[in-house]
């Protein structure tokens, strides 16, 4: 039985994903995985028991990676999950901006009830146009925007996508229409409308600068539906107030954004529709399910992708830190123990490695000595065996 710590409100469809074998905020219980949102974990004391942590969305900022990876615990986040979710605010708020929808609506508020020949008299004051025939540059191609480059060309717009990591399933995502640029200037040259869909690094921390931002077009729209930090704000207030940018949208609030008149600022709803949290949820409860039953390795964060059938009945995994000798040390102690290897698989992440070995069938008692000599190796941060 593997009991389920949640934070935040998770989607009960996601719940509903948990088998039998699972048991959700039982009182005392000790949790073997956390299923999280938005919750800060910074400051959190992780449990002994904890083995997981599965966020149910794309970003993971709250969660201290190395941190978790020293106390041997797996982090997964969803990617996709909201990604059409995010596609359809982005493509609203680019025809909210060229339209101006808001500003439309914020005046006709303020008119007498009943004034209709006032509002038509004036609408022309919010003339806009069309987005069709524009140009759009995606900056990122992955899972949201591929999405958000296809729905522009869809939408009869040219569209130029910069992505210099493009993996090749987003390749075989992008329409064939989508021009893909070799640099992010050449991305932006003449654009109508940029939006910035990669994940938040340091390569990426303050990408859309001053510098970009003086390339653009005066008449562009800037959004950042990505992460707070990947557009430099004090830049893209400078190049607003100096009539070098039209419009900044974006879904992260920052006092240095508050209260200018071409920005508007949502309450991060990227992905909160009904859809995209529930997608998250199920995802989530997929991956833990499949870490904590067969210590397969899928869409983590902190640790590399692995994934391999039982080659036998016993499966023993290591998290453990990535330096030289470690497969070394993990193999000697299971020869010595007499224990015959059908299977190893090592794969690395930055300072972490992650280790699964299926060894030959072994009494109980063996099991146990096995796990207890292989957890004194200074270098694991946690050893698990696991039965088909």
């Amino acid at each position: 039985m593997y009991h389920v710590k949640t934070y935040n409100a998770i989607a009960p469809a996601g719940l509903a994903t948990l088998s039998d074998q699972y048991r959700v905020n039982q009182p005392q219980a000790a949790p073997d995985a956390y299923m999280i949102r938005s919750v800060d974990l910074h400051e959190h004391d992780f449990p002994a028991s904890l083995k997981v942590i599965a966020r149910c969305g794309a970003g993971f900022n709250n969660i201290p990676l190395a941190r978790a990876s020293a106390a041997g615990i797996a982090v997964f986040n969803t990617p996709g999950g909201n990604a059409n979710a995010v596609k359809e605010l982005v493509l609203a708020m680019m025809i909210a901006a060229n339209r101006n929808l808001i500003a439309a609506a914020e005046w006709a508020q303020q008119v007498a009830a009943g004034a209709d020949i006032t509002l038509e008299a004036k609408k022309s004051q919010f003339n806009g146009q069309e987005i069709a025939g524009k140009k759009l540059a995606v900056i990122g191609t992955g899972h949201v925007g591929s999405l958000v480059a296809n729905a522009g060309e869809a939408l009869g717009m040219e569209v130029v996508g910069y992505d210099p990591y493009l993996s090749v399933e987003s390749a075989w995502n992008l329409s064939r229409n989508v021009h893909r640029a070799a640099t992010l200037a050449e991305a932006v040259a003449g654009a109508d409308f940029v939006t910035v869909h990669v994940p938040k690094n340091e390569e990426t921390t303050g990408m859309i600068d001053a510098g970009l931002l003086a390339q653009l077009k005066p008449t562009a729209v800037l959004l950042n539906f990505a992460r707070l930090g990947i557009v430099d704000n004090e830049a893209a207030i400078a190049a607003l107030n100096a009539g070098r940018l039209r419009w900044y949208l974006t879904d992260f609030s920052d006092a240095t954004l508050q209260g200018h008149p071409r920005v508007v600022i949502l309450p991060h709803l990227g992905g909160s529709t009904v859809e995209a949290e529930a997608n998250c949820a199920k995802l989530a409860a997929q991956e833990l399910m499949t870490f904590l039953e067969t210590g397969n390795v899928v869409n983590s964060v902190n640790l590399p992708n692995v994934s391999a059938p039982f080659a036998s009945d016993h499966r023993l995994t290591l998290i453990h830190q990535n330096i030289p000798n470690m497969l070394g040390q993990i193999s000697t102690v299971i020869a010595n123990a007499g224990i015959n290897i059908e299977n190893l698989v090592n794969r690395s992440r930055g300072d972490y490695a992650y280790t699964m070995v299926d060894v030959a069938s072994m009494p109980p008692t063996a099991a146990e000595a096995l796990v207890a000599t292989l957890g004194q190796i200074e270098a694991v941060s946690r050893i698990r065996l696991l039965h088909r």
